[in-house]
């Protein structure tokens, strides 16, 4: 009888796939370890959260920061206009003491070196405005990749903090997951964006709803899979 060898199909190479396993297990080991910090009810997606980690002072500095440097939004795919992305956001300026302070902050609540984390970005979101469905790791199928490879690769987690409360409207939701987390001033909002084996998580797909009434200020910081720019 002849000898059949069973050969499995290979799986698609997934970029920065190693390195995203390994970054995701460091900062999981040391955010689980706070008490904190709390974990929202997913299996799909690791997300966590915790209040006061800004002043409130220092929510308002940060704010008049972001007015100053505020300009229409844009993605890497999509742009300012076709409704998908209608808020306002800028660099605040990394040389800056203060600003030096909060990203310092947050690199030492993940416990991630200084130099893979992007430059803070403020945004500003007016009655109307909103940000649509979108992950925050790129498609390495997308012309920007080889630009983005080489500049810090892919990008392994995500750090927003709310400055302020918004009167209605401006949660961040979830929709592939059915979570909400609506905007509370001085709290920071963290997620993976690869799950445990290292693969860019879908399900980390999230939006920022329409704001109805008042003004919703936050910064993000993205951390990459090694020294960014």
């Amino acid at each position: 009888m002849a000898a059949f060898t069973i050969i499995k199909p290979k799986q698609p190479e997934v970029p920065d796939r190693a390195a995203l396993k390994h970054v995701g297990e460091q900062v999981h080991k040391r955010l689980v370890g706070n008490p904190a910090i709390y974990t929202l009810p997913t299996d799909k997606a690791e997300i966590l959260a915790m209040g006061d980690f800004m002043s409130p002072s220092e929510c308002r500095k940060m704010i008049a920061m972001i007015d100053q440097v505020a300009r229409p939004s844009s993605t890497f795919d999509v742009s300012y206009g076709e409704e998908y992305r209608t808020s306002y956001s800028g660099d605040v300026d990394p040389h800056d003491p203060f600003v030096r302070k909060i990203s310092r902050r947050i690199d030492d609540l993940l416990g991630l070196d200084p130099s893979w984390g992007e430059t803070i970005q403020g945004q500003r979101y007016l009655p109307g405005q909103k940000f649509g469905p979108h992950c925050d790791w790129f498609f390495t199928e997308a012309r920007y990749w080889p630009t983005e490879a080489a500049q810090g690769g892919q990008r392994s987690w995500t750090t927003m903090v709310y400055l302020n409360e918004v009167e209605e409207g401006g949660a961040t939701d979830f929709p592939e997951l059915g979570l909400s987390v609506a905007p509370k001033s001085g709290a920071i909002l963290m997620w993976n964006n690869a799950d445990r084996q290292g693969v860019p998580n879908r399900w980390t797909i999230h939006s920022g709803t329409e704001v109805k009434a008042g003004v919703k200020y936050i910064i993000t910081k993205w951390y990459r899979t090694r020294k960014w720019g």
